[in-house]
């Protein structure tokens, strides 16, 4: 037997003026459909001498020309005409067959052989029409696999492999007139490497799947879209094909929803195949949308595109899988470069299909062991950095050890103030640990170092629960007796507890005075506050279990994702967050924030005089911005008041008093109270700093202050010099709002 027939066709694009014609056909009423590309405006298009424009239809940024002429057509673009070359309806090769209508993106040809096997076995697939991305000369290798593998497959009639010859056109216009640069005239002067066509990217070609309907498809008995990477299952207890489905529908289409696959690892030396891919993303929603068609119970009224045929309204339930094989269609020598591999799971349905099917032993996931949780254990540990926070170190320990924090692991760099000296007092007392920053010379930004370093401490590893915060963050448990252990009971088996930001603005406070925050500063945000985007930002206490494998600003990074299903991370409310946020999320959405059972008191500002400090101190994570009048602007805010933490003002002034008792403890303190005053003086001494603390107190920051609510977010990032005088002098009316353009990002 000679097996299934292989017939090529080479199909050249023709340029009109500064139009590209891909392709006309003569169909079966004998009009003429043109195509052109996309960029090729419909008002420029224009009949020649004996021919008649019917109808002009623009199909995504493309156009479909419906003309009449008795012999060769003539059409023009911009004026400038030519005698269009048609190309023959070729729909018997397809008269009756089930096909599969098909992209190459330069797959093997053992690949396409092996696709095409597959879905004659498992679809019933007759034909094929396979339209190569690749330029004529480049795929002989692939036609010889090709023709050679055919013979083999049982089943299958024709394979109909259409390549896309260089532009048509003519050589005289000048090089800028040439949309895509391809100088030649038909059947001369082609080049030796032939420039990029637009069918290099067909698939932006929208009209692309009304040519081959209209050039071969029409008469198909059923015609479904995929890709050679893409492989259609047959649907779990269903023993209709996806043709079949398609005619036995109401209108004479279906839905084909594909999802990527990956290989966990492909073997070092080899060529990724569909047997490898045997891994899903777990935290992936979306779809590949396709489709599957009976042309004729469809209808001629019908326009097929790229994700639906249009005219049809397929019933919910009528919908099909398949799968994407990704490492077949962007080759990559590592998998992490197509995909992030903390998102990777096994999937049983893909390891059947690779060693049932394809007979191959993929490489598999490594195993993790579940993790064992004690719930008596709950000692808790926060990592931060810090640089000149002396004043506000006794009272950021004291309080967290009041609600139930037992160790501190504290990074300082080019500390002026005695906060150094402070920590290491503290650590000789038992307190805590302080460490040198090792940022320096690594490349990395300070908080980042430390929190890398941070892994490797034992009182990091000890931990059951572990926090990364700074000290101008306070947990406010809102249960129970204020504790972490009531916060603990009160989200049951959650192994990660997600405490989003309420900014708490500087109250007008202007001085700093030695007293605690959290008994100055009650004016903060509204609950319901977006922006600026900070806003909402979170931090993640987290069981110390082995999900994630290191400490991140925000939450813990790098999912062992064999583990995803081991999470049960929470919002400040209790309540579950989804799975599309355990890998990257730094915040909460209007869907996932949740203040109830806790929330991070976030002193951003302080004082107007603290702020100084901070500002001339600079960050200790994004150590390339400055702390200006926009920051001021983004994160002071005092539009509402929360007092709910102050109920646990008595706790802490019972750790602060404890604490105190120690002469050396308290002789520390005041030393760094003194440099901050010290600070605060020399500064408001220059004149750069006296101005910049006249603009912090002005009336106009602090009515800025009050109504974050009436802008939009690109205010946020331009600073308070955009807002007009008279939107800050007027009470903003119910309903007012207040934006700009996007400007380049403020400091």
């Amino acid at each position: 037997m000679a097996g299934p027939e292989l017939i090529q066709r080479v199909i050249a694009h023709q340029d009109i003026g500064r139009g590209v014609l891909l392709d006309a056909v003569r169909i079966a009423n004998g009009e003429i459909r043109a195509f052109f590309a996309v960029g090729t405006k419909a008002e420029e298009i224009t009949a020649g001498d004996g021919t008649e424009i019917t109808g002009i239809r623009s199909v995504g940024d493309g156009m479909i020309v419906t003309a009449k002429a008795e012999g060769a057509p003539v059409l023009a673009v911009d004026g400038a005409a030519a005698e269009v070359r048609l190309g023959e309806m070729e729909q018997e090769f397809f008269d009756g067959l089930d096909v599969i209508f098909a992209t190459r993106n330069g797959e093997s040809a053992q690949v396409t052989l092996d696709w095409l096997a597959f879905h004659v076995e498992k679809q019933g697939l007759q034909a094929a029409l396979i339209l190569d991305r690749s330029q004529p000369g480049q795929g002989k290798q692939y036609i010889k696999g090709l023709k050679k593998g055919l013979k083999k497959i049982k089943g299958l009639e024709r394979v109909v492999h259409v390549v896309m010859d260089v532009p048509l056109g003519d050589p005289g216009l000048p090089e800028e007139a040439h949309p895509f640069n391809a100088p030649g005239a038909p059947g001369k002067d082609r080049m030796e490497v032939p420039p990029p066509s637009p069918w290099d990217s067909p698939q932006r070609e929208l009209q692309l799947f009304e040519w081959a309907r209209h050039r071969f498809l029409d008469r198909a008995s059923g015609v479904a879209l995929v890709d050679l990477c893409d492989l259609i299952l047959p649907n779990p207890g269903e023993l209709e094909t996806v043709f079949e489905t398609a005619r036995q529908s109401k209108t004479g289409a279906i839905v084909l929803g594909g999802r990527n696959c990956y290989p966990w690892r492909v073997r070092k030396g080899e060529d990724a195949g569909f047997g490898d891919h045997i891994c899903v993303q777990f935290d992936a929603k979306k779809l590949r949308r396709r489709w599957c068609v009976a042309p004729e119970k469809a209808g001629e009224n019908t326009v097929w595109r790229l994700v639906r045929i249009v005219g049809t309204n397929p019933e919910p339930q009528e919908w099909r899988p398949f799968y994407r094989f990704m490492a077949l269609r962007h080759p990559a020598d590592t998998v992490s470069k197509i995909v992030p591999k903390t998102s990777l799971v096994e999937d049983d349905r893909l390891l059947a299909l690779a060693e049932d099917r394809f007979e191959h032993k993929p490489v598999r996931m490594p195993e993790i062991k579940k993790p064992k949780v004690d719930e008596e254990r709950n000692r808790t540990c926060i990592i931060t950095c810090m640089k000149n926070e002396g004043p506000f170190i006794l009272e950021w320990v004291a309080y967290h050890r009041a609600i139930g924090v037992q160790d501190f692991i504290v990074y300082t760099n080019d500390c002026t103030d005695g906060t150094d000296d402070f920590l290491d007092l503290l650590q000789a007392k038992g307190i805590l640990q302080h460490r040198d920053n090792p940022f320096k010379g690594t490349g990395l930004k300070p908080q980042h170092a430390a929190l890398q370093a941070g892994e490797k401490e034992e009182i990091i590893k000890a931990a059951d629960w572990v926090i990364s915060m700074d000290v101008d963050e306070f947990i406010n448990v809102k249960v129970g007796k204020g504790t972490l252990k009531d916060l603990y009971a009160a989200t049951g088996e959650a192994n990660m507890i997600s405490c989003t930001w309420r900014l708490f603005g500087n109250s007008d406070i202007h001085d700093y005075v030695d007293e605690p925050l959290i008994a100055q500063y009650t004016r903060c945000a509204h609950e319901m506050t977006r922006k600026p985007h900070q806003a909402w930002g979170f931090k993640t206490l987290f069981r110390n279990i082995g999900l994630f494998k290191k400490l991140g600003v925000h939450r813990p990074k790098g999912l062992n994702p064999q583990l995803w299903d081991e999470i049960n991370w929470v919002n400040g409310s209790g309540q579950a967050l989804p799975r599309d946020m355990y890998r990257n999320a730094w915040r909460s959405t209007t869907d996932t924030i949740g203040y109830d059972m806790v929330q991070l008191n976030h002193y951003a500002v302080r004082s107007a005089e603290s702020f100084l400090v901070k500002r001339d101190r600079g960050r200790v994570n994004h150590v390339d911005r400055d702390q200006g009048l926009a920051y001021w602007f983004r994160m002071n805010n005092n539009a509402t008041e929360d007092r709910s933490i102050q109920r646990m003002i008595p706790a802490l002034e019972e750790e602060m008093a404890r604490l105190l008792k120690d002469p050396e403890i308290a002789e520390a303190h005041a030393y760094c109270v003194d440099q901050h005053r010290a600070k605060i003086d020399a500064l408001k001494a220059t004149e750069n700093y006296a101005k910049f603390f006249a603009d912090l107190t002005s009336e106009r920051m602090e009515t800025l202050a009050r109504i974050h609510h009436v802008f939009g977010a690109n205010v946020f990032l331009a600073g308070p010099d955009v807002i007009p005088d008279e939107v800050v002098q007027r009470d903003p009316p119910e309903g007012f709002f207040f934006t700009v353009d996007k400007q380049e990002t403020a400091h």
